[in-house]
């Protein structure tokens, strides 16, 4: 056995492999700043889009004034009497006049030159009072491009980096640089390096997507959101990085049952949808309570899940805690079970090796 200061720098030489080979790749390095830019985008657009347009300039007099100032999205110009807001309105310096008008239900006519504002009409219009029984914690709008948002942030990382470590290991199976590895160092010490290299690259394109959201709801005034999504983005993190350790486990293990580029489909797949099933599920389901608390404690589906279910303000203070325990073993475990398997087929090359075949050794 070798001394756990070798074991550590030898883990990290094989993480700091993992990492250079990347930033070395153009591919990689065009494809994470194209991710980026998108994500940039998407925020700048989704922030633009959701501010308010331009207020409605409105004439109005003494007598109505304070009902119209009362309207979203409005600036208010008094006039003194209906002549003098005839002629705003015909001069076009305002869009609509509110006079009052005793023969209306309203109490209130509206002077336009050709097409009054509907957000005037409408605000102005009589309603019948409404009493909501179960209030909505979030816009449902916004609930839903959280949701995606998370979403699509995990299930990119997740299959890119999982693709990244199985094609690493069949490649060195392939070429049979693994023989000469495993030569100078364990292959349980192999497979904690490729988990860290590829986790601390996961992690750094999660951080980078965090600022770049930060960056762009700052910029399009977004501060409530921003204030709102704060906790929810630390526990997205705290998820991701043991969800994405528990991911990278099985993926080295799917990959070295495999000796071909070629046959890689055949053992990852059903990761693939472990990390596609619950990313559908949460966007489908966002709005079903029930449905998203059992996919709030699901390890696939919690880094998903939970934040979203915490920035609605659905999740109790003690349940991302309890989700995060179970996160936590069910990594210890996948960690356990992904490196006998890796372990056992590693230098088996040839056909396809079995799962009974790759656990019992």
């Amino acid at each position: 056995m070798i001394p756990t200061q070798s074991t550590a720098s030898a883990v990290w030489l094989v993480a700091e492999r993992e990492i250079g080979s990347k930033l070395r790749s153009k591919a990689f390095m065009i494809s994470t700043g194209i991710l980026l830019l998108v994500a940039l985008a998407g925020v700048l657009i989704g922030g633009f889009a959701s501010k308010t347009s331009t207020p409605d300039a409105v004439a109005a007099t003494s007598q109505t004034a304070s009902v119209v100032r009362a309207l979203p999205n409005v600036t208010v110009t008094e006039v003194g009497d209906r002549a003098e807001a005839e002629k705003l309105v015909l001069d076009e310096k305002v869009t609509a006049a509110v006079l009052p008008a005793d023969d209306d239900p309203t109490g209130v006519v509206i002077l336009a030159k050709k097409d009054a504002p509907s957000s005037l009409v409408m605000g102005l219009s009589q309603s019948p009072q409404v009493e909501i029984l179960q209030p909505a914690t979030t816009n449902s709008l916004l609930r839903y491009l959280v949701a995606i948002g998370f979403g699509v942030v995990f299930l990119m990382a997740a299959s890119t980096f999982g693709a990244t470590i199985a094609q690493s290991v069949v490649e060195e199976k392939q070429t049979r640089v693994v023989e000469l590895l495993i030569s100078a160092i364990p292959t349980r010490v192999l497979l904690a390096g490729k988990v860290l290299g590829n986790t601390v690259l996961a992690m750094a394109q999660i951080l980078l997507l965090a600022a770049i959201a930060v960056v762009g709801l700052i910029v399009t005034g977004q501060n409530e959101v921003l204030a709102g999504l704060g906790a929810p983005v630390l526990w997205f993190a705290v998820f991701f990085l043991f969800g994405f350790i528990l991911l990278a486990s099985l993926y080295s293990a799917a990959a070295a049952m495999v000796s071909r580029q070629e046959d890689i489909g055949s053992t990852t797949m059903p990761l693939m949808m472990l990390v596609m099933a619950p990313y559908f599920l949460v966007i489908f389901f966002n709005d079903n309570p029930v449905v998203m608390t059992v996919l709030s404690y699901v390890p696939f589906s919690a880094p998903v899940g939970m934040p979203v279910r915490l920035f609605v303000g659905e999740a109790q203070w003690w349940e991302p805690l309890v989700s995060l325990v179970i996160l936590l073993a069910s990594c210890v475990g996948a960690i356990l079970i992904g490196a006998k398997i890796y372990e056992n087929s590693l230098l088996r090359m040839g056909a396809r090796v079995k799962l009974v075949e790759a656990l019992r050794g």
